[in-house]
This record gives structure tokens, C-alpha cells and sequence, in this order.
């Protein structure tokens, strides 16, 4: 899938081969605006993260394209057909809540089998459909259990394998991992993702986990106030932010105050930084720098190259996170993660200073 330009406003990347096109979506509740004229397209088979803070709208949008809210203004297309009205058992979608929704009078291969009861199977299809999905997410031989003798990790897959059963053409994902714990999560994200590719299926999942997000995502919308500020690929969407939300939002943020001086300096109070050519030139705002960017090992030539107190640092198992103040910009402070094979090269750095460099590549500057 070639690299999508990333897109500053509530209006997402389009192509003519979308398979789900949000036109211009508005929701309003009362005075509150939950969803502000978005519009976004996602490809067959791609794999769609709405990420945001609570309160942003990603919920409300996954419930308008289920049917379950109804738009004030703009339209759903799904395969090309115009969902935007349809009751919600006509719209061809498999859904996974966070609460799982399983039936606990029904046994696994019972609720399984809930959602083929529509479909026009035979008694025996249907058996062997749900004996199918348990083999592909690992429950094979709990068929006649009851959702109260699963773990929550195994109810989660059951409730998966149920809106899979009937090869919906768009799987829509409501913080499905949320309530699960750490160790469970991360497996269940791994196996989200390879039944997704493996189906081939449209996906759309609402999350407020940004790890989530980057694990599981090929695109990522970030939605801010009922709009979307960026849709992008993980990488450039943490590399690359469109706007200071999605740079503060996503991952740690270094922010430093600045003045341009020429094309490439700007300054930063007594300092003078050099920095890349940029499309849009702004002449003063925020200067933005992730932490693990910061080179604390810089060679004597290095660009943006000064000195610096090491005010606290923290262990992070895989790495550790520094805290740097400035010589030249007391009372500001500096995040700088390093691994910890640069960590064990570095002296007893408590309380004293070292070299540190902002390289310019990592530089990005907002109005």
C-alpha cells in the first residue's frame, strides 16, 4: 500500500477503490457537536485505527456506521453501496464491544453460532462453521462450555469468532482489549491482526491505546474535538505530525519555544539551531523533538551541538529516560531516552553535564 499523504484537517485521504467512504458525517447531541463534517475512506482488507482522547468522537462515528446512531448530515458508503439509512442488521458488519456481549445461557458453540442463524445454512454447516472458527482462535474443544468458565481473554476470542462466523464484509471493533490485562492484551492484538489479514476483512477499531494503535493498524485516524487532525500510516503519523495535538498526543513531545532567524536557524532563546528546509515556512510558535531523537554520544562536529546538566533520569527496563537542563535555558527541561547500551558507555551522569545534540532532521516547527 503506497504511503498516504498525511492530512491536517477533518477531511482524510480519499482514493476510488475505497471499500468504506464516510462523506462529510455530522452528529450532533443537543448543543454538543460530536462529529464535525469528518470524512474518511479505508481500503478492502485495511486494517483502520480511531484513536483519540475520550470524549473526540471515535465512538460516536463507529456507532454511525453501524447504524446505531443516526448521522444529522452526510452519508456512508460501504462496497459501493449507500448504507447511510439502512437499518443496522442490513449493513453486512460483524461487531466486537468491549463487554464482549456474550450470551451466558448459551454455550460457546451457541453463541458462536448466533450470528449464522440468519444466514441460509444447513444444521450441519453451521456446526462445522463454528468448528472452524473455535480451531482458527484456539478454542477447539470448548464447545460445550459456557462463557462463566472461559477466562476474559478466551470470552474476548469466542465473541470475535462470533462476529467472524458470518464472513461479514466490515468488521467494526469498539476498544475491544480495554478491560483485559496487560500480557493477555498484547497477545490478543497479535491475533486480531493475523485473523484480519487472514480474512482479508475491512476493519475498523476504536482505541485510546496509542501502542494498540501502532501494533495493530496499517492507517491511523487521530480525532480531536468530532474531527480528524491526521490520517496516516504509524510511522509517519509519529515521525511526521500534522498538527502540536497529534505530536503531543502520540508518543512523549519535546517543545521548545522559537523565533526564525533565516531559512534554516531559528532561535531558542540564546541559542541558535539549525534546521531543515521546510515546505511552509512559519516564523515563530513551537519547536517539537522526540526524546529518543536527543543524541547524547554527539560527535565534536555535530550540528545543534551544547552543553547540558542531567537533572534526574529514570529507568524504563528497555531504556532509560533522561531529564536535561539546558546551559544556556535554565529552569527548561529536556527529555532524552537512550538504550541502555548507550546508557552503560555513559560516566555517572547524576548532576553532571554532558554534550547533547537536537539533529536537525528531527526537528519539526508549528505555528
Amino acid at each position: 500500500m503506497p504511503t498516504p499523504l498525511s492530512t491536517p484537517a477533518n477531511v482524510a485521504a480519499s482514493s476510488s477503490d475505497a471499500f468504506l467512504s464516510i462523506r462529510n458525517i455530522r452528529k450532533r447531541f443537543g448543543a454538543f457537536t460530536a462529529l464535525d463534517h469528518v470524512s474518511l475512506e479505508v481500503g478492502k482488507g485495511e486494517m483502520v485505527c480511531l484513536l483519540g482522547p475520550s470524549g473526540c468522537g471515535k465512538t460516536t462515528l463507529l456507532r454511525t456506521i453501524a447504524g446505531l446512531e443516526k448521522q444529522d448530515d452526510g452519508s456512508i458508503h460501504a462496497h459501493g453501496r449507500d448504507i447511510s439509512h439502512l437499518p443496522p442488521q442490513s449493513r453486512d458488519y460483524g461487531i466486537l464491544f468491549q463487554s464482549y456481549a456474550l450470551f451466558p445461557n448459551l454455550t460457546v458453540a451457541q453463541n458462536v453460532a448466533y450470528g449464522l442463524n440468519a444466514r441460509r445454512m444447513t444444521r450441519a454447516q453451521m456446526q462445522q462453521r463454528v468448528t472452524d472458527m473455535l480451531a482458527m482462535i484456539g478454542l477447539a474443544g470448548s464447545e460445550k462450555k459456557y462463557p462463566g468458565q472461559l477466562s476474559g481473554g478466551q470470552q474476548q476470542r469466542v465473541a470475535l469468532a462470533r462476529a467472524l462466523a458470518p464472513s461479514p464484509s466490515l468488521l467494526l471493533l469498539d476498544e475491544p482489549l480495554s478491560a483485559l490485562d496487560a500480557q493477555v492484551r498484547e497477545h490478543l492484538q497479535l491475533e486480531i491482526r493475523r485473523l484480519q489479514k487472514e480474512f482479508n476483512i475491512t476493519t475498523l477499531m476504536v482505541t485510546h491505546d496509542q501502542e494498540e494503535a501502532m501494533v495493530m493498524s496499517d492507517r491511523i485516524a487521530i480525532m480531536h474535538h468530532g474531527r480528524i487532525e491526521q490520517f496516516d500510516t504509524p510511522d509517519r503519523i509519529y515521525r511526521h505530525p500534522a498538527t502540536p495535538f497529534v505530536a503531543d498526543f502520540v508518543g512523549q513531545a519535546n517543545w521548545l519555544p522559537f523565533q526564525r532567524v533565516s531559512e534554516r536557524q531559528v532561535s531558542v532563546g540564546p541559542l541558535m539551531l539549525s534546521v531543515e528546509q521546510e515546505k511552509q515556512k512559519v516564523d515563530s510558535g513551537r519547536l517539537f523533538c522526540r526524546p529518543e531523537a536527543v543524541d547524547v554520544l554527539p560527535a565534536v562536529d555535530a550540528a545543534n551541538r551544547f552543553s547540558a546538566r542531567v537533572v534526574d533520569q529514570i529507568y524504563l527496563g528497555n531504556r532509560y529516560r533522561m531529564m536535561l537542563e539546558l546551559d544556556e535555558l535554565p529552569g527548561r527541561r529536556l527529555m532524552a531516552d537512550v538504550s541502555n547500551d548507550v546508557r552503560a558507555q555513559l560516566p555517572d551522569v547524576s548532576a553532571q553535564r554532558m554534550w547533547i545534540a537536537l539533529p536537525q532532521h528531527s526537528l519539526h516547527l508549528f505555528a
